[in-house]
């Protein structure tokens, strides 16, 4: 096969300015996410009472909790995919193999086709039983029906950025890829209050508002992806004949992407896990963590920015057999992410209150919503580890390493551990130390992975 070399700034700049200068646009894009989703709640739970219903901002908040998951699930497969096309597709620049990159892109459009397929046929098929799964109130059942099946219908939007975002990123072009998410969230927050109360002239649609400003934010990243890739990524051949599948570049995505999909999925999991366990306490209690969601993801997001810049730099490095550019990127990878946490943790302790108080909700719920503040980020720096971990373990090909630890945070300890704790007294307080215990458990197999780990993939390096 041919085999082309190409200059790229991930094997060759600093890794300590590499590592920042690829990271911090993501940050940036990703922490405006969590911006966007925390507005769109703010605007879903202002939104006006009527004759019949009293309290519509809580019964609204908690239809979106409801339907958190399978928007995560969404995220979790496209997420997923892109880990495996990430990793492969920087593997294959490192290694100068230019045609099997650009043979990577193209199967990666087609897998994100799919993706759509599947999540359009759930929106007409299967939104009823799902939300019918999780509550028998007939104001949330209308509420979190309309809002779900509206994102899940016109997911094309959310399932091809996502793949031309990783493209983008895999090659190093970060800042293309924010300034697509920038545009899709500012589009998004500008939309939410002129479709949810309909200034302008436009009718008031509430949550059905919501969902389409979202699917539209999300329509607008994937052209402006789709452009920046087609005209710009010039280290691969972006010719249109790629997109045909073939089935053996799918099986070494998926060789990767299954593990980090299924690991991704596990927090979609865990949400309906916990919705299902905390409705046991109340139903204060499960829209106070839907709201507590979506404040962390200020954090998460900045340690998955900084998680999406890691992976391909030591993916690519490892490709060319660079063990010092290898063991540089994994130390400054694991450093920025800790430090992310580290403010995230103090910012959350000081700002819990007022945080909690922008939201139009019920005094019981953000009493709910500051107490889980308070107790979930004692185990942030736990949870930056991991999160360097999961990077770490998927850019040297270790997938289900990484899957295995997500399950020890998400499935294995919180759950079980939720669940014991709705059964005492002191339910309300103790059910949100199940978290912080999880990824406590988690580090430590986390620290003997990556001993093993790095035994058998870089000491071995020449």
């Amino acid at each position: 096969m041919e085999q082309e070399v190409t200059m790229n700034k991930m094997g060759s700049e600093p890794i300590k300015k590499l590592m920042l200068s690829m990271g911090l646009p993501m940050i940036v894009s990703m922490a405006l996410q969590a911006v966007y989703n925390i507005v769109d709640s703010y605007f879903v739970s202002c939104m006006r009472d009527t004759a019949e219903v009293t309290n519509m901002g809580d019964y609204a908040m908690n239809a979106l909790t409801l339907a958190f998951p399978v928007q995560m699930l969404m995220v979790a497969i496209g997420v997923g995919t892109g880990v495996g096309v990430n990793a492969l597709l920087s593997k294959s620049l490192g290694e100068g193999n230019r045609k099997k990159a650009s043979q990577i892109a193209g199967n990666s459009v087609f897998l994100g086709i799919c993706m759509y397929v599947v999540f359009l046929l759930f929106g007409i098929f299967g939104v009823d039983a799902y939300i019918g799964s999780q509550t028998s109130d007939p104001i949330i059942l209308e509420l979190g029906k309309s809002y779900l099946g509206i994102c899940c219908i016109y997911s094309i939007g959310i399932s091809l950025y996502m793949t031309y975002e990783k493209l983008l990123q895999a090659t190093g072009r970060t800042m293309l890829s924010t300034i697509a998410q920038i545009a899709g969230a500012l589009t998004n927050i500008v939309l939410d209050p002129i479709l949810i109360f309909g200034y302008f002239g436009l009718p008031e649609m509430g949550i059905e508002g919501a969902a389409y400003a979202t699917v539209i934010g999300q329509c607008v990243s994937f052209i402006l992806d789709a452009v920046f890739h087609y005209t710009l990524n010039r280290d691969i051949d972006t010719n249109l004949k790629y997109i045909k599948p073939i089935g053996t570049i799918i099986k070494e995505i998926y060789q990767v992407g299954i593990p980090a999909i299924l690991m991704q999925a596990l927090m979609s999991f865990m949400t309906y896990g916990v919705n299902l366990i905390f409705v046991s306490v109340s139903t204060a209690a499960v829209t106070a963590y839907g709201i507590y969601y979506k404040i962390q993801q200020f954090v998460f997001f900045a340690a998955f920015g900084m998680n999406n810049a890691m992976i391909p730099i030591i993916a690519f490095n490892y490709g060319k057999r660079d063990k010092k550019r290898v063991n540089e990127g994994i130390y400054y990878g694991m450093l920025y992410t800790l430090i992310i946490m580290a403010i995230g943790l103090v910012g959350l302790q000081i700002f819990a209150r007022p945080l909690c108080g922008i939201f139009a909700l019920s005094a019981e719920t953000q009493t709910l919503c500051i107490r889980a503040i308070r107790i979930v980020t004692l185990g942030y720096l736990f949870v930056g580890a991991n999160i360097a971990y999961q990077g770490i373990f998927q850019a040297l090909g270790y997938g289900v390493s990484s899957l295995v630890l997500s399950l020890m945070r998400l499935i294995i300890v919180a759950l079980p551990l939720a669940w014991l704790f709705t059964k005492v007294a002191n339910a309300e307080v103790l059910i949100w130390t199940a978290f912080p215990i999880a990824e406590a458990v988690a580090f430590i197999v986390g620290i003997f992975m990556m001993k093993k780990i790095r035994k058998q993939r870089i000491d071995t390096m020449e």
